[in-house]
């Protein structure tokens, strides 16, 4: 079996592993969308930005790996990404330090696939970090002392740069350790930074198409996770989304589904064609009757990676339908259940096997339900099970997103799937119904079992 949680990445795991059946049940194939976007603005010599969009676990990082390793895509781009999570501080980092991660990252990769930018744009880069007053403050977290540079020792200006470039980057990953003065001063020489940046990238750009006939896609990832500050994801996308705007570059970010959905969404920098989401595959409809068509997509993704004759009659069904579409979860459920499986010296998946991973699934869903005290927001269960018993029926007030339904779709406890004809709507995970009917919020039908639940 091949289970791994991780996006597939390269094109040989693509190619084996990938279905495009799913994309029928999500509203059609969005990475076409992306793909079509940059054709157009490379013809009329713009830059492209967009963004992508999903909720946890539907695959977005594996599908924007399918853009950057799309033949197309690589006839006229070279694409690099970077992530909040790992090149950044998610809770402290600021819109200044993406500029300076993009500059870094586009000076030092055009040196590898092309030729260094000329001193002359990189000490204007040089001049401007220099004019900020850069304090040395020891972070309690960390061990990296601000401004302490790369250890080059070279006398030149490329040498200078690469202790620069070494300073910021361990600034950026412990930006807690910045002096309030230093960042403030820096944003009152925002415009600037952005001007020299613009010098160098399209430096950058010339050089790379002199030496290969490419232009260079960024593309930041994981700005939706849990972790990443929503106050700094406000400032970076709302408050100073005009840098986005600025950099002559083509750029796609993965945001919040939410901030989209936001009455702010009017201030962000992508136009509304370019902003893309990814549903959930759904395994049930909304009138609670069995999606045919998206069932038949996860066993063709789990065909790729499983022998399905290693399930005993009507268990992969089971786990399908508990999985609610989820690859995340769909994964998970096999691998525990085959490793009970395996515990227990069976041949098969068996009934007793997918019922404890199911059942592990459903209390790791009943807790996410809950309060606890690293919580941020203050919705309580009353208010949920009231918000989930009402989407269950069909209340289309219901559908209307507040914070007691962005709380509920970052619990995985609701999901968004799509109608067709670009419709979608949110319902109840299958466990979640379960739940719900333990507690005697939703009533069995007459045949017994709750409609839209693992009991169907």
């Amino acid at each position: 079996m091949t289970l791994s949680p991780k996006p597939l990445a390269t094109p040989e795991e693509l190619k084996a592993f990938y279905r495009e059946e799913m994309n029928e049940t999500r509203g059609g194939d969005k990475i076409q969308r992306l793909k079509l976007g940059l054709k157009r603005a490379l013809a009329s010599n713009q830059q492209y930005k967009a963004c992508l969009m999903g909720h946890p676990g539907v695959g977005k990082s594996t599908e924007l790996n399918r853009l950057t390793n799309d033949a197309e895509v690589q006839q006229n781009f070279r694409a690099f990404k970077f992530n909040v999570l790992t090149d950044l501080d998610p809770i402290n980092f600021n819109p200044l330090d993406i500029v300076l991660l993009i500059i870094i990252e586009l000076v030092e990769q055009t040196k590898n696939f092309a030729e260094k930018p000329d001193d002359k744009n990189l000490q204007e880069l040089k001049d401007w970090y220099s004019t900020t007053k850069i304090t040395h403050k020891q972070s309690s977290n960390s061990d990296v002392t601000i401004g302490a540079g790369g250890g080059v020792t070279e006398k030149s200006l490329w040498a200078e740069i690469l202790n620069l470039f070494a300073s910021l980057k361990g600034e950026m990953r412990f930006a807690s350790a910045r002096e309030k003065e230093v960042t403030d001063h820096r944003f009152s020489r925002i415009n600037d930074l952005i001007k020299i940046a613009n010098k160098i990238i399209n430096e950058c750009n010339q050089k790379l198409y002199k030496k290969e006939q490419h232009y260079w896609l960024i593309i930041g990832e994981d700005f939706d996770k849990n972790g990443v500050s929503p106050d700094a994801i406000h400032k970076l996308f709302i408050d100073y989304g005009h840098i986005i705007h600025d950099l002559n570059l083509n750029l796609i970010f993965t945001i919040p589904i939410g901030l989209y959905n936001s009455s702010n969404a009017v201030k962000l920098a992508f136009p509304n064609d370019k902003c893309l989401t990814i549903p959930d595959t759904a395994v049930f409809n909304p009138d609670h009757s069995a999606n045919e068509t998206g069932r038949k997509a996860i066993t063709k993704v789990l065909e790729t990676r499983v022998n399905l004759d290693l399930f005993a009659e009507g268990q992969l069904e089971r786990i399908i339908i508990a999985s609610g579409g989820n690859i995340r979860d769909l994964f998970a459920l096999v691998s525990d259940a085959s490793d009970e499986a395996i515990l227990q010296g069976k041949t098969k998946i068996e009934t007793n096997q997918v019922s404890l991973a199911i059942g592990n699934l459903k209390t790791e869903y009943e807790r996410r339900l809950g309060q606890n005290p690293f919580d941020l927001d203050q919705v309580n269960y009353g208010q949920k099970a009231e918000r989930l018993t009402k989407i269950y029926n069909n209340d289309k007030e219901s559908q209307i997103p507040d914070e007691v339904l962005y709380v509920l779709l970052n619990d995985h406890a609701i999901q968004e799937v799509s109608l067709g004809e670009g419709e979608r709507c949110f319902m109840v995970h299958p466990l979640v119904l379960d739940l719900l009917h333990a507690q005697e919020k939703i009533t069995a039908s007459s045949e017994g079992g709750v409609p839209g639940g693992t009991s169907t």
